[in-house]
């Protein structure tokens, strides 16, 4: 007879419960299995000494929350408002600090004034033209003086707003109603108006 082969060595796998244990015994280095029934108190024994089969029986983990909710990853921040160097408090601190500097530049320029001298003709010495004529710039706001010229014309020196002096031109065109205008002449004029609009000598 020949000699007798090793028996191979096998892991074994035992399903154990509350009711039977499991004990390990070495011989002819053959692990085997022997069950054993336990009483009613080894049941505490069971749980200290094979742990990693108790484990095994406790409740998963609840579906409703899976194990990614537990720990959330930290969201993307979200893209600016506002663009790239754009900052709503410098832009409001600018903007204050320019409106009044342009508002200060715009008073200390002069606001724009003209100047014309007329000559008018026709009908217009004996008729009041001239008190007419210093009525009607008082109330458009206009600086200079009128005067009678011994051709028999009318000299007047108008200052103020464009539209004020264009105004004036327009009505010394008519004049008042006693007066007949045929003709008026308009020249640029860097003459010195004065303060108001008065009455000068004939010349």
């Amino acid at each position: 007879m020949g000699s007798a082969q090793p028996l191979p060595l096998t892991p074994a796998l035992t399903l154990i419960n509350r009711q039977t244990s499991t004990r390990f015994r070495h011989i002819n280095n053959l692990h085997c299995f022997t069950p054993k029934t336990w009483s009613r108190n080894a049941d505490t024994s069971f749980d200290c000494r094979f742990p990693f089969l108790s484990y095994s029986i406790s409740p998963p983990l609840h579906p409703s929350f899976p194990l990614c909710s537990r720990f959330p990853l930290p969201r993307p921040p979200l893209p600016s408002l506002f663009p790239l160097g754009f900052h709503p408090l410098r832009s409001f601190l600018m903007s204050s600090m320019a409106t009044p500097q342009a508002a200060a530049s715009d008073s200390s320029q002069p606001s724009e004034t003209k100047t014309v001298r007329v000559v008018i003709k026709g009908r217009v010495q004996g008729v009041f033209y001239r008190n007419w004529t210093i009525e009607n710039a008082t109330q458009l706001g206009l600086k200079g003086w009128v005067r009678n010229r011994r051709d028999g014309s009318v000299e007047a020196l108008f200052s103020g707003t464009p539209d004020s002096v264009e105004e004036m031109e327009q009505r010394c065109r008519r004049g008042p109603p006693a007066a007949m205008v045929t003709g008026l002449q308009d020249f640029p004029s860097d003459d010195d108006p004065g303060t108001g609009f008065q009455r000068k000598q004939t010349v």
